[in-house]
Order: C-alpha cells, then sequence, then structure tokens
C-alpha cells in the first residue's frame, strides 16, 4: 500500500470543533466484512451487535495537562512548551517540545506561573525540535506535579480548535481513565457513557483494560509514499497478568473480542502470541501497522473517523479490508459525518 492510497474527499469542515452533547450519542457506521453491508446507526446502539462473555478492551489512560507557556529569562519571550514524557523523577527531567524552537538553547532558563512559581532549565537538545528541561523546584514531588496540572492547559489538538475550554478537561477524556501518561486522548473510548457501560454490564458484555499512553506520534505526518519506510514513535503500554488471563479466557471459550480504538489493537498486536493469544507485559512499542496485515486478536474494532493519510486510517483499513473501508469513508463524508478527535465512530465487525 502507498500513501496516495488513503487520500479521499474531505474538507476540514468536517472536523468536530466541540463533542456531541452526551457521549454516546455521536453517530456510528458499522462495516461488515463478511457481507460488505454497511449500515448508519448512533452510537448507542453498538451493544445490539455483541451477546453476553463478548469482551471489549479500552485504554485507561489518562491524559495530563501537558501544554504550558512561560517566558524566556532575561528578554521575557513568550514560550509555549509541550510535555512529552516524564525521563527521571528525582531529577525532574522531561523530554518537551518548544516553540518557537530557534529560541531556546542549551543553558537557557524558563520560568513559568505567576511569579515565577516553577522554572527549568534547557539541558539538551533531543530533536530540531524537542528538548530535555529540568525543572527547577524545591518542593516535594508531590507539590511539584500538583504545580505542574494547575499550570499546565488540556493539550487539545490545534486542528481541533485554538482556544481550549472547560468542557475540554472533562471530554477529552475517557470516564474510565486512571492511569496519567497520555498527551493524546484515546478517542474511540470517549464515546461510552456512563449509562452505556452500565447496559454492557445489564446484557453481561465483559470488559478489560490495558494502558497505552498515546503520544504526539498519533498526529505526525506520513511524509514517504513507501509505507515500508515510515517510522513511528515508540509509546509505552502496560497489559496485566488479570488482563491478559481475562482476554485469553475469552478467545478460548470463542466468544468476540472488540478492540476498542487503534491504541488498543497497537498493544494487543505488541503482546500477542501464538493462536491469538497475548501475553502479560510492559513496554515500548513502535509498531505501525498498515495492509497487508494478519490480526489475529480483536475479532471486532471500534475507531473514530480519521483524516485522510492518517496512520489510524491505514490500521483501520488494515483490518476491515481497503476496499470496504474506504467505500464506508466515502460514505461517511456523503452523509455528512463528523471526523477527528470529537468526531463519529465506525465499527467494523
Amino acid at each position: 500500500m502507498k500513501l496516495s492510497q488513503y487520500l479521499f474527499d474531505f474538507s476540514p469542515e468536517l472536523i468536530a470543533k466541540y463533542p456531541t452533547e452526551d457521549r454516546d450519542e455521536s453517530r456510528l457506521i458499522v462495516v461488515h466484512r463478511d457481507t460488505g453491508e454497511i449500515e448508519h446507526k448512533m452510537f448507542k446502539d453498538i451493544l445490539d451487535y455483541f451477546e453476553e462473555k463478548d469482551r471489549f478492551v479500552f485504554n485507561n489512560t489518562k491524559v495530563f495537562p501537558a501544554r504550558l507557556y512561560g517566558n524566556k529569562e532575561k528578554t521575557g519571550a513568550e514560550i509555549e512548551i509541550f510535555l512529552l514524557r516524564e525521563l527521571n523523577k528525582e531529577l525532574r527531567l522531561w523530554d518537551v517540545l518548544v516553540d518557537p524552537a530557534r529560541k531556546i538553547r542549551i543553558g537557557n532558563k524558563l520560568y513559568f506561573g505567576e511569579d515565577d512559581v516553577l522554572g527549568a532549565e534547557v539541558i539538551d537538545n533531543t530533536t530540531s525540535r524537542g528538548r530535555t528541561l529540568r525543572f527547577l523546584y524545591d518542593g516535594s514531588y508531590e507539590e511539584f506535579r500538583e504545580t505542574l496540572a494547575r499550570l499546565g492547559e488540556t493539550p487539545l489538538p490545534r486542528w481541533v480548535r485554538a482556544k481550549v475550554e472547560p468542557i475540554d478537561e472533562e471530554r477529552y477524556q475517557t470516564i474510565f481513565a486512571e492511569k496519567e501518561g497520555a498527551v493524546v486522548a484515546p478517542t474511540a473510548g470517549m464515546h461510552f457513557s456512563s449509562i452505556l457501560l452500565k447496559r454492557m454490564e445489564i446484557k453481561g458484555i465483559e470488559k478489560s483494560f490495558i494502558t497505552l499512553h498515546a503520544g504526539l506520534g498519533n498526529f505526525r505526518t506520513v511524509d514517504v509514499e513507501d509505507l515500508s519506510k515510515h517510522k513511528v514513535d515508540a509509546e509505552q503500554y502496560f497489559v496485566t497478568e488479570e488482563t491478559a488471563a481475562e482476554i485469553n479466557g475469552t478467545k478460548s471459550e470463542g466468544h468476540r473480542l472488540v478492540a476498542v480504538g487503534t491504541t488498543v489493537m497497537r498493544t494487543l498486536e505488541s503482546v500477542v502470541l501464538t493462536r491469538g493469544m497475548i501475553s502479560p507485559k510492559s513496554g515500548w512499542t513502535n509498531k505501525f501497522i498498515f495492509a497487508p496485515y494478519n490480526f489475529t486478536v480483536a475479532d471486532a474494532m471500534i475507531s473514530n473517523l480519521h483524516l485522510p493519510q492518517s496512520t489510524q486510517l491505514m490500521m483501520v483499513a488494515a483490518f476491515g479490508g481497503y476496499n470496504l473501508v474506504m467505500e464506508a469513508y466515502r460514505q461517511a463524508v456523503a452523509e455528512g459525518y463528523r471526523f477527528g478527535t470529537y468526531g463519529d465512530a465506525m465499527l467494523i465487525l
């Protein structure tokens, strides 16, 4: 498959700027791989396609307020940083992106918040845009993290809208978010409301949780026509013994397993053993899935509607079948579905 094959007629006006009033009130396009049928439903109808003992696998990562605004020492130049990952808890070292990057050099000091309550020193240039910062803070680690959270802003993607609003603090997060570490929300899981999860429980549909801390690499532009030459950023994942046992039990008993989102799918395919079973494991994965690819764990997949030439679209097309998924996307555009982070969803059976 080539990059150019993942273009489709698309207008930026189709990108959802805000979430639906209720999480499960988004639209749902249902793709049947066995028959080629494409249906148009509401997300709250999703349970109609599953039975008792089927299992949904969710990503319980939690997005932290990763965007900070500050000033450069002496010049007072305004600086924006984006926290990517914590490198060392004791030394308070973080990998960050800096904007504008050209103004920042090793040794520069940055200050954040009123009265410069939080300082940082640039100690390394990691990439053309990235830096390593050592935060300067005299309090405890808990107080330091509380200060980061207070000063930080929800990292809503700028292509959704420029201004972050109070609604984003709740809605750019799943209701089961627990393990802090992501800078990008697992958007497929954001469609699940407490009522929908209760209906799942009543119907006897099981749920399990993995953790994958999604990073900015999810939004990185693919700039090579030959997809085998594209490299994705590594992301940290955790699959517990309990979760592995639950998933393997579902598989061995012949019930269906549903990957809720591309982050879940990538994690499952990173820990797969033989015959579709998985192992409990933690680590980092840079797995890039595109057609042709033999999926061995999940029987169904839920995903948002993604933008043209995105790596998420490539994975979805690999799972659902390129021609069928691209036809579903053509229908979604024609029917005015909402795309992107706050957009509508697709179920592939």
